[in-house]
This record gives C-alpha cells, structure tokens and sequence, in this order.
C-alpha cells in the first residue's frame, strides 16, 4: 500500500495513511519498488529516508 500512495497519492492521502516510523522503516525496500524520480523527490524533501537508506546498506 505504502508503494501506491507514494506513486499515486494526493497530499490527504499522504497525510492520512502514512506513518513516518514505518516508512522510515520500510524505505529501504520501498526505495527499490519506486521509480528513480519518485525516489529523488522523496529523499530531497525527506533527508531521514536517504540517510535510512544508507544505513541498510
């Protein structure tokens, strides 16, 4: 679901269905189910996911 509403949703939807601790948590997968640009944007606005990111390298 987390997937969907990063590709696909609306600010609301963002607002509503997304946690920050489990996204942090999930980066890591979801960065490699995500398209590049998408990725880019969310790790550029949210500098906690790109360093998530590092940290499960």
């Amino acid at each position: 679901m987390y997937r969907t509403v990063l590709a696909e949703g609306q600010q609301e939807d963002l607002v509503k269905l997304l946690t920050r601790d489990l996204l942090l948590a999930q980066w890591p997968t979801l960065r490699g189910l995500v398209s590049r640009h998408l990725r880019q944007a969310w790790e550029e606005a949210f500098s906690e996911l790109r360093a998530a990111a590092g940290a499960a390298a």
